[in-house]
């Protein structure tokens, strides 16, 4: 795709704006994505007695609808963008109350929607939304005084994790709260208040242990000695022992046919038994690559709730990451998150669709406003300096 730079239009604004570099990346990883699905998901659609390309397809639809978010989303302005992130919170809290009277429980935990055949999870939308709002208010706790801001983040943060909780669903709810105090730090605010939020994460880290006898069983699954009691996890530990650095080659591993979730939270081990240890590090350094990008374009952006809402939505897209790399390679207890845009699923390629739609619109170059300032003027008549002559007055 080529512009000229006398082109005025929208799109090739947008062309000579966005971060190229940025959306290269995020457009490889979606590619990979649907090649790994094509790869994990046939064994997994058989086995529940489902067409063999079922879980392909579904993938392959969700992710050309989120190419179209991203790219209708990263033509937005920054204060659109913020406009439109406190629309989805607010919706997002009321389909959160909605599913936690209304939804079936299914698997323990009530955390869908149903609409017209159609399932959501309503908090994978909540957390780019309040990422957003998160950003812009700490930015005004830290430059206002006058304004209740950092106040209202905190109850903001309170209703959200109140929500996930009552689902139950713990590990997204250590996730924003992870996200959260990060970008509290980020805000320059005082440090007492990062000490009290860690106070406050370790208690309710300790209330999930006591509370969710789901959560009790995962982490002592996790910290038991024997494989025998921690088979799930042993099972993806020990795909990467059988694939080695280059894998056993396409189709040829097993695991896809052992794990009913194997599409989806455990499709990174997939990726180690057939294609190996440095498919594996490949598709890390390329999460890694676009949180950094995304990391350093903030450091250069001048507005600090823009600033704030990029390192977040970037610490949000790259932390989900790592916790499902660490859940497979047994380095975490299984937290049921996925691996974005690489799990299949529908709601999930959506939400991260969201996300790194936000973050391309923020990222976006823009003119700093203090070079806008227009300078001061000095009238002249006809050659006559008025500067001049008043001091001359004077």
């Amino acid at each position: 795709m080529s512009f000229s730079r006398a082109d005025r239009s929208k799109l090739a604004a947008w062309w000579f704006t966005v971060d190229r570099v940025l959306l290269s990346a995020i457009l490889a990883l979606m590619l990979i994505g649907l090649m790994l699905s094509l790869a994990a998901s046939p064994a997994v659609a058989i086995k529940k007695n489902l067409p063999t390309f079922y879980f392909f397809n579904r993938h392959l639809i969700f992710s050309a609808a989120g190419l179209g978010i991203i790219l209708f989303l990263s033509f937005l302005k920054p204060e659109t963008i913020r406009r439109l992130a406190v629309a989805l919170l607010f919706i997002s809290f009321c389909t959160l109350v909605w599913v936690y009277f209304q939804s079936p429980l299914i698997n323990g935990a009530r955390r869908w929607l149903f609409v017209g055949g159609f399932s959501m999870q309503p908090s994978e939308i909540a957390k780019p939304a309040f990422v957003v709002v998160s950003g812009w208010l700490l930015a005004e706790a830290h430059k206002r005084s006058d304004m209740p801001a950092l106040p209202l983040a905190i109850v903001l943060l309170v209703i959200l994790a109140g929500l996930l909780m009552l689902q139950p669903d713990f590990g997204q709810t250590l996730l924003i709260g992870l996200v959260w105090g990060l970008m509290y730090l980020l805000a320059g605010l005082p440090a007492i208040g990062a000490g009290v939020l860690a106070g406050v994460g370790l208690a309710v880290a300790a209330s999930g242990y006591v509370l969710f006898d789901h959560v009790r069983v995962r982490i002592e699954r996790f910290l038991a000695p024997s494989p025998e009691e921690n088979s799930q996890l042993a099972r993806a530990m020990q795909s990467f022992t059988e694939g080695g650095f280059f894998g056993r080659g396409p189709g040829e591993g097993t695991i896809k046919t052992k794990f009913p979730d194997a599409h989806t939270d455990f499709i990174f081990s997939v990726v180690a038994e057939e294609y190996g240890v440095l498919a594996c590090l490949a598709l890390l350094a390329l999460f890694g690559f676009i949180v950094i990008k995304a990391l350093s374009v903030a450091g250069r952006e001048p507005r600090g709730g823009d600033r704030l809402a990029i390192q977040g939505l970037a610490l949000m897209f790259g932390l989900q990451a790592l916790i499902n790399m660490g859940v497979n390679a047994g380095m975490l207890p299984a937290k049921g998150m996925t691996l974005p845009f690489i799990s299949s699923g529908g709601s999930s390629i959506l939400a991260i669709s969201v996300t790194l739609g936000m973050l391309l619109a923020l990222t976006r170059r823009r003119a700093d406003p203090a070079r806008l300032t227009m300078p001061k003027v000095v009238a002249r008549v006809e050659g006559f300096d008025m500067g001049n002559e008043r001091r001359r007055e004077a």
